[in-house]
């Protein structure tokens, strides 16, 4: 059995061809079961164990198992530890052999990055050339890359709450051969961007739907609980919505939040992701206007792109 870090997975994997391969897997008939979310409980904190199962369809050529185990322990920033950390075993569809297993983290910022790129593909002004970037996380750099690889994007600011973390951020971005410039005027920059990627931790709306130009793509996936959200209601309300699976009305922030305070309803959610994939509903509306997806993972996400590792590990 193989062992992926992270540098292992950034060798394997490049946008857009990542992209194209999740397209594939929402396409398929692949079975994404239920995730579990188990309460861990310390002395001083209570932890969270989600477990995210997937597997290919049953007339994939190829079939793969896989499971992503992760843990979430908020207090984690006291030790200089991540508040999010996980592994994900691969498997043999046929066999149940397991193949390998991979740093949990890194595959996730990939596949999450590339689903974003998808949807936007879909939905985004094919003529998009200003992104504003909020948030200077872990995924931030990669959501750039991945929309990068789908829009002409010209002019890409960062802003986050500590302007020392854009700063950061976007010299290192341009030192990769990128173009990126940190900023502090928030509004001002989402009343002209093209595409506005959140990957945030925000419990208030950072996006405030009448900033928003008629044209605007917004890109929403740090709001993962009940208590947190990047954009107000208004901002639904104005968008044509689509999200990665129906978890996304019922959990995370964003759209579970204004569906469950009585501010947006269940129904006026275009479709899913996989509905995009398949052709079942178009991206934008017929008349144009805002556009808005919001991520909150899903297990088929993580399978194809720790099957897309695995195999070109075996014929590079």
């Amino acid at each position: 059995m193989r062992l992926f870090d992270a540098a292992q997975i950034d060798a394997a994997l490049s946008f857009p061809a990542l992209i194209d391969t999740l397209a594939e897997a929402f396409r398929s008939d692949g079975v994404m079961p239920p995730r579990n979310h188990y309460t861990v409980e310390r002395p001083t904190e209570k932890g969270v164990l989600l477990v995210m199962p997937a597997w290919s369809a049953p007339n994939a050529e190829k079939g793969y198992i896989g499971t992503k185990v992760v843990s979430v322990f908020f207090e984690n920033g006291k030790r200089n530890l991540p508040g999010v950390m996980g592994a994900y075993l691969l498997m043999d569809g046929d066999t149940g052999q397991p193949l390998a297993v991979f740093d949990g983290n890194r595959l996730t910022v990939w596949r999450t990055a590339a689903a974003s790129a998808l949807a936007s593909r879909a939905m985004s002004n094919e003529h998009a050339s200003h992104m504003l970037m909020v948030g200077a996380g872990a995924l931030a750099p990669f959501l750039i890359k991945a929309h990068r690889s789908v829009r002409p994007l010209t002019d890409i600011a960062i802003w986050a709450r500590r302007p020392e973390a854009a700063i950061e951020l976007a010299e290192k971005l341009t030192a990769e051969g990128i173009p990126v410039r940190a900023t502090t005027d928030l509004e001002g920059e989402a009343r002209t961007a093209d595409i506005i990627s959140c990957a945030t931790n925000a419990t208030e709306p950072l996006i405030h739907g009448h900033w928003l130009k008629r044209t605007a793509h917004l890109d929403l996936i740090g709001a993962f609980t009940m208590q947190m959200r990047e954009v107000d209601a208004d901002a639904l309300h104005r968008a044509r919505v689509v999200v990665d699976s129906a978890k996304a009305i019922e959990e995370g922030g964003d759209v579970a939040v204004a569906i469950k305070e009585g501010s947006y309803s269940a129904d006026q959610v275009a479709g899913t992701l996989t509905d995009l994939c398949r052709g079942t509903i178009a991206g934008p509306a017929e008349d144009g206007g805002i556009t808005l997806f919001k991520s909150v993972g899903v297990s088929i996400e993580d399978l194809a792109a720790a099957t897309a590792v695995w195999e070109n590990s075996q014929t590079g």
